[in-house]
């Protein structure tokens, strides 16, 4: 980690703006927690007041923002605490459904705090409660105030599985005092690409190594089992395929290419799984105007037989829809968002389909395809051309989930790697 100078003016002022933000913090989580986006019995840790004691011995804190990132460091953690049973792990979310997760999944020796609000007093709490060995943030979370109080509690830090896309790049070369800056933070930084890597390098980071992409080494997404018999017994014998994690413009693409199967297609059910399920309510209004049937999920509202549309806009349950569906579409693809990770349905035994814009998981989405595992199309017919050959010929669409699964099971070795590195920034196991 470089030596810290002064903060540049632009970080200076966001402090300051941040500083005095205490009294509308308390309001927003408030306003959260009656949103059912905040647990109420922890809304200390969001003011970085710890629930828990700090164990004893050497503590590694790793900061993942969601479900994604946090299924993606259970394979490092195991890694790590094969090598070291000495350590400790607190891993830290933003999200309620994150949380749920890992308190089913952490291993006995690591705990779950939510983030602090980037709040100059809360974050330096943080630290000087929990006095981590060695910080990981994994991705992009760079939250100012968290980075600059790690350095001033001395915390080394590594920036774990990072992508910087080519867009982001050139936002932050407008701002590039900026984010040197938080990039000085980082002792290590391990990048999924080389292409991230360089960009990483040209904006200062200091020994930047290519480890791979930890979320090739994932675990399956969680499945609640009584919610898969539940769904599994509603949409019965049905002919169903499921557009997931979608952005705006694609529910529309869904169901018009619902529209153009459904005809030959008796029984056809299109479950769509946005990537917000803020936007349900939204989506469902635009849906039934076009004369589809919709049952939405968040609203309790069972799949009937003329049902066309089942919405599945509630939080953390990708995984059952996955389980339920054995063809799925990953959204962000057929708008330029960059896509979502392809490897995911896979893993739940489904035929896969993206769009054009896979640049976020290049690596994997050639994988598949490679495999013959997935179709990648570039708009609506071609959607709708894939789906007919797979729905026809369910077969075919069992072979591909075949072989998506086989692309899954075969662990590049990405989080034995990290791992590795991340133990050689340890202090040596003490002597007893």
């Amino acid at each position: 980690m470089a030596q810290l100078t002064a903060p540049p003016f632009g970080l200076r002022a966001y402090r300051s703006l941040m500083r005095a933000s205490g009294p509308l913090v308390d309001i927003l989580l408030r306003r959260r927690s009656l949103q059912d986006k905040e647990d109420p019995r922890r809304l200390p840790e969001r003011r970085g007041i710890a629930s828990l004691p700090r164990p004893d011995g050497v503590l590694i804190w790793f900061h993942c923002a969601s479900v994604g990132e946090s299924l993606s460091v259970l394979p490092l953690l195991k890694h790590m605490n094969d090598a070291r049973p000495d350590l400790h792990f607190l891993v830290t979310t933003g999200t309620l459904t994150s949380a749920r997760l890992m308190a089913e999944r952490l291993p006995a020796n690591a705990f779950h705090q939510f983030l602090p609000f980037d709040h100059p007093s809360y974050c330096a709490a943080f630290f000087s409660h929990w006095r981590p060995e060695l910080g990981v943030i994994v991705e992009s979370e760079l939250w100012p105030n968290l980075l600059l109080a790690a350095a001033s509690a001395h915390v080394p830090l590594v920036l774990a599985n990072a992508r910087l896309s080519i867009g982001s790049f050139k936002g932050w070369r407008r701002a590039r005092k900026t984010i040197q800056h938080l990039l000085d933070c980082f002792q290590r930084v391990f990048a999924q690409d080389e292409g991230s890597a360089d960009r990483l390098r040209l904006l200062g980071a200091h020994d930047v190594r290519t480890l791979g992409n930890l979320k090739y080494d994932g675990v399956p997404l969680p499945v609640d089992p009584a919610s898969l018999q539940e769904l599994v017994s509603m949409i019965g014998t049905r002919p169903s395929w499921i557009a997931a994690s979608t952005h705006e413009g694609e529910e529309a693409i869904a169901a018009r290419a619902h529209e153009k199967l459904k005809p030959s297609m008796p029984g056809l059910l299109t479950i769509i799984v946005p990537r917000h399920p803020a936007r349900g309510d939204q989506i469902a209004a635009m849906l039934r105007e076009d004369g589809l049937v919709v049952a939405q999920r968040s609203h309790h509202e069972p799949v009937g037989d003329e049902t066309d549309i089942y919405l599945g806009d509630t939080l953390g349950e990708m995984g059952l829809f996955y389980s339920q569906s054995c063809i799925a579409f990953v959204g962000g693809s057929l708008v330029p968002v960059g896509g979502h990770n392809p490897l995911e349905p896979a893993r739940l035994n489904n035929a896969v389909l993206f769009g054009p814009h896979m640049h976020n998981f290049e690596t994997p989405a050639s994988a598949l395809l490679q495999a013959g595992a997935a179709y990648q199309v570039d708009g609506r017919e071609a959607l709708v051309a894939a789906l007919q050959d797979w729905l026809s010929a369910p077969q075919t669409a069992q072979i591909a989930a075949v072989h998506g699964k086989q692309v899954t099971e075969q662990s590049v070795g990405v989080a034995a790697r990290v791992a590795d590195d991340l133990l050689s920034l340890l202090p040596p196991v003490r002597e007893t």
